[in-house]
C-alpha cells in the first residue's frame, strides 16, 4: 500500500526526479526501505509453511513471485533498480537455502539475468553503465560523481586527511552524505580507515549468517530464513554501495547500512539488528530452557537407584 502511495501525486515526494517518500509531518518516509524487510519476513513465513512444495513442485516455487515481483514492479516505477536488485537478490539467496535446487536457481539467475538486460535498454541507465567505464570522458558531465569519488579516494591515500576534513564534501561531491559517503569516509580515514569500516561490515553480514544457522540448527526455521535474508539485504547494499563508489560498479542511488544519512534507512537497519539479536536470544533461551528440562526430569521424577535404567 505504501508503495502505491508514494507513486500518487500530492503524496509522494519527488526528489531529483525519483519518487521515495512520503511526508509525514517533519519526517518523510521511505517504503522501499520497509518493503525490502516485509519481503524477507514474508518469504521466510512461506518457506517454513510451504517447504515440501518449495522444494519439489514448480508452482511451490513460483507462487512467491506473485507478491514479490508487483512489489518489484512498483520499485521500478519510483524508480529505485537498486532497491528491487537488493530485494530480489536476497530473495533468490532465501530460496536457495530454503531448498530449492540447482535446476530452479539456475532457472531464477537466467530470469534476473534477463530481466536486468532489458531494464538497462532504458537509455538513461544505459548512459549510466558506458560512463562508469571511463568517468574522465566526461568528467564534468555524465562521468561527473565518480570522478569527484575517484578523487576523494586519491586525497586519502593511506592514513587520510583527517576526520572531518574531507574537502570533496563541500559541495564538489554530489550526494556525499548518502550514496558516496564511504568515499567521505576514505578521504578522512584512508586507505587504512575504509578497509576497517569493510572489516566491520564483513563482521555484521557473517554474524548475523551465522546466526541463522544456529537458529536452523536449533529448529528455529522463520528464525533462521529471516536472519539469512537480513544478511543478504546487508551484504546486497553494502557490495552496491562500495562498488559504486569505487568506480566498480555503475552510479546507482543507494545507502551504505548504518552509514548513509537518511531516517528510514538508519531505523530498518537498527529494527533489523533488533530482529537478529531477538533471533539469537530466543535461540540461547531454548537451549537453556531444554538442558533445565532434562536436569528437572532427572532430579524429580527419577528414583537415584533406578538411575542408570532410566537413562
Amino acid at each position: 500500500v505504501l508503495l502505491a502511495l508514494v507513486l500518487l501525486p500530492g503524496i509522494g515526494r519527488e526528489v531529483n526526479g525519483a519518487k521515495r517518500w512520503i511526508g509525514v509531518g517533519l519526517f518523510n518516509v521511505q517504503p522501499s526501505e520497509l518493503a525490502k524487510v516485509f519481503a524477507v519476513t514474508f518469504l521466510a513465513g512461506y518457506l517454513v509453511r510451504r517447504q515440501k512444495e518449495v522444494r519439489g513442485s514448480w508452482m511451490g516455487f513460483f507462487r512467491p513471485f506473485f507478491v514479490l515481483l508487483p512489489v518489484a514492479g512498483l520499485l521500478l516505477l519510483e524508480p529505485d533498480f537498486g532497491a528491487t536488485v537488493v530485494m530480489l537478490g536476497a530473495t533468490a539467496g532465501m530460496l536457495y537455502l530454503g531448498g530449492v535446487g540447482l535446476l530452479r536457481s539456475g532457472l531464477m539467475v537466467l530470469l534476473g539475468v534477463g530481466g536486468i538486460y532489458l531494464l538497462v535498454q532504458d537509455p538513461y541507465r544505459w548512459a549510466r553503465i558506458t560512463n562508469f567505464s571511463d568517468p574522465w570522458a566526461d568528467q564534468f558531465g555524465a562521468g561527473y560523481q565518480l570522478s569527484q569519488a575517484l578523487i576523494a579516494f586519491g586525497r586519502g591515500e593511506w592514513l587520510g586527511v583527517g576526520l572531518g576534513n574531507s574537502v570533496q564534501k563541500q559541495f564538489y561531491l554530489p550526494e556525499a552524505h548518502t550514496d558516496f559517503v564511504f568515499a567521505v569516509l576514505a578521504e578522512e580515514l584512508g586507505m587504512i580507515g575504509a578497509l576497517l569500516t569493510v572489516t566491520l561490515f564483513v563482521f555484521v553480514s557473517v554474524r548475523a549468517l551465522y546466526i541463522g544457522l544456529w537458529a536452523e540448527k536449533a529448529k528455529q526455521f522463520f528464525s533462521a530464513y529471516v536472519a539469512y535474508g537480513l544478511a543478504f539485504l546487508w551484504i546486497g547494499q553494502v557490495l552496491i554501495n562500495i562498488g559504486v563508489n569505487v568506480g566498480l560498479l555503475p552510479t546507482k542511488g543507494l545507502t551504505l547500512p548504518f552509514l548513509s544519512y537518511g531516517g528510514s534507512s538508519l531505523v530498518i537497519c537498527c529494527v533489523s539488528l533488533a530482529l537478529l539479536l531477538r533471533i539469537e536470544w530466543e535461540r540461547r533461551t531454548q537451549i537453556q530452557l531444554g538442558s533445565a528440562d532434562v536436569e528437572f526430569s532427572e532430579a524429580d521424577f527419577f528414583d537415584p537407584e533406578e538411575t542408570s535404567h532410566a537413562r
